[in-house]
C-alpha cells in the first residue's frame, strides 16, 4: 500500500498565516534560540533576527530534555512571550510540543506546530496535529528510519492535514565526535519519495557550534527547503543547547553566505 505521505496528496507548497512561505524555490529560513529563556531574551534575539529578514522564529516554550534537571522551558509563560514577537515583529511562529499535555497550549499559540523527535512516536500527538490543520514539521527521530517517519505522518494525513514538513537532524550512530550524523543520504530519500518540503536541523546534527555555519551552508546547497539554526543573543550564558547556538554576528554572516549559495543553485534563501 502507498502511503499518503509518498503521493500527490500531501502539499508541496506550505501556506503560515495565509501566507505561502515553504514552495519549491525558496529555502526558507527558521532561527532562534533553543529555548524560550526570558522576555527580554525572546524579545531581543526576534528584534535582531527581524532586522535581518527573517519571517519564521523558532524557540521552545515546553522543552523535553533527556536530562531530568536541564532547563525545560518556561511553558505557557513563554508561550505568551513567542505572542509578544508575533505581534511586535511580524514574525511567524515555530515550537514544538512535548506531548499531549500541552498539544492545545501550543497549537493555540504557534505558526507552524514542531513535532520533536522524542515526539515523533506519540500517535496521540500525531493524531492531534492531524485535526488541528496547522502546518506541521515533524522531526525524524534519531533511531527512526526514514519509512517509519514517513508511516507516522499518515497518521496526521489520515486525519485530514495535508500540510506537512520532514525534517531531518541526525541519526545515532557509532559516531561520537559530534552529537548526531547529518543523514543526507535519507534526506535524499526524503526529496525523492515525497512532493512534502524537506528541512534540515544543522544545529542539532553537529553538536558543536564551530560545525554549524559549513554544515548549513552545505545543507543550502542540498536544495532542501528550509533550515533551522539555533540562535542566541549570548550563547555562554543559555540554558539549553548552548554548545550548538549561534551568535547574533555568526548567524548574520552565515545567512549572507546562505544567500550567494542559494543564487547559485536557483533557490532564494530567505
Amino acid at each position: 500500500m502507498k502511503l499518503i505521505s509518498q503521493s500527490d496528496e500531501i502539499k508541496e507548497c506550505i501556506s503560515v498565516g495565509g501566507r505561502e512561505l515553504f514552495r519549491k524555490e525558496t529555502c526558507r529560513m527558521m532561527a532562534g534560540p533553543c529555548a524560550v529563556e526570558s522576555r527580554e531574551q525572546i524579545l531581543l534575539t526576534a528584534e535582531k533576527l527581524a532586522d535581518m529578514g527573517i519571517k519564521i522564529f523558532r524557540a521552545g516554550a515546553f522543552k523535553p530534555r533527556t536530562n531530568p534537571y536541564a532547563f525545560q522551558g518556561s511553558h505557557s509563560e513563554g508561550l505568551k512571550w513567542l505572542e509578544e514577537v508575533r505581534n511586535t515583529y511580524g514574525m511567524k511562529i515555530i515550537t514544538e510540543t512535548s506531548d499531549i499535555t500541552n498539544f492545545d497550549e501550543v497549537a493555540d499559540v504557534t505558526d507552524i506546530i514542531q513535532i520533536g523527535a522524542k515526539a515523533m512516536y506519540d500517535h496521540s500527538v500525531l493524531e492531534a496535529a492531524g485535526k488541528s490543520k496547522k502546518p506541521v514539521l515533524l522531526k525524524r527521530h534519531f533511531g527512526a528510519t526514514v519509512e517509519e517517519m514517513f508511516k507516522m505522518a499518515d497518521y496526521m494525513l489520515l486525519q485530514g492535514n495535508r500540510q506537512i514538513m520532514f525534517c531531518e537532524r541526525g541519526i545515532r550512530t557509532f559516531e561520537n565526535s559530534s552529537r548526531f550524523t547529518l543523514d543526507l543520504c535519507g534526506a535524499e530519500v526524503i526529496k525523492q519519495k515525497t512532493r512534502a518540503p524537506l528541512i534540515l536541523d544543522p544545529s542539532h546534527a553537529m553538536g558543536y557550534s564551530f560545525g554549524v555555519p559549513d554544515i548549513a551552508m552545505a545543507c543550502t546547497a542540498f536544495g532542501c527547503g528550509g533550515i533551522m539554526i539555533e540562535v542566541h543573543h549570548n550563547p555562554e550564558e543559555a540554558l539549553c543547547d548552548k554548545e550548538q547556538a549561534l551568535s547574533l554576528e555568526q548567524f548574520k554572516i552565515l545567512f549572507e553566505n546562505m544567500k550567494e549559495i542559494g543564487k547559485a543553485i536557483g533557490k532564494v534563501v530567505e
